[in-house]
This record gives C-alpha cells, sequence and structure tokens, in this order.
C-alpha cells in the first residue's frame, strides 16, 4: 500500500510539474489517504504483535 502511495506521489508531482493543478491535487490527496491507512494498518499491526508475543 506505501508503493502506491510514492505512486499516486510521483503522478501528483510530475502532473504539477506539467500545470495540470486539478489532476496534481487529486493524485496527492488519493496518495496522503493511502499513506494514513498504510500507517493506521501499520500501527495496528505492530500492537496485534506485540499483545501476541505476550501471551
Amino acid at each position: 500500500m506505501l508503493h502506491y502511495a510514492v505512486v499516486f506521489f510521483i503522478i501528483a508531482l510530475i502532473a504539477a510539474l506539467f500545470g495540470f493543478g486539478g489532476i496534481a491535487a487529486g493524485a496527492a490527496g488519493i496518495a496522503k489517504i493511502l499513506f494514513f491507512v498504510f500507517l493506521v494498518l501499520a500501527v495496528a499491526g505492530l500492537i496485534v504483535n506485540l499483545l501476541r508475543g505476550r501471551g
């Protein structure tokens, strides 16, 4: 999922470079959402892993 966030970020940078503001904003928004979803899933996985190791 982090890979997709990076891909959308690169698409946003390229679109901004060529002056496509709307496309760049949309791609950056998608990249931001995917990054935060990845972050939440990574923290949840870490917590579950710590709880399993304890019991």
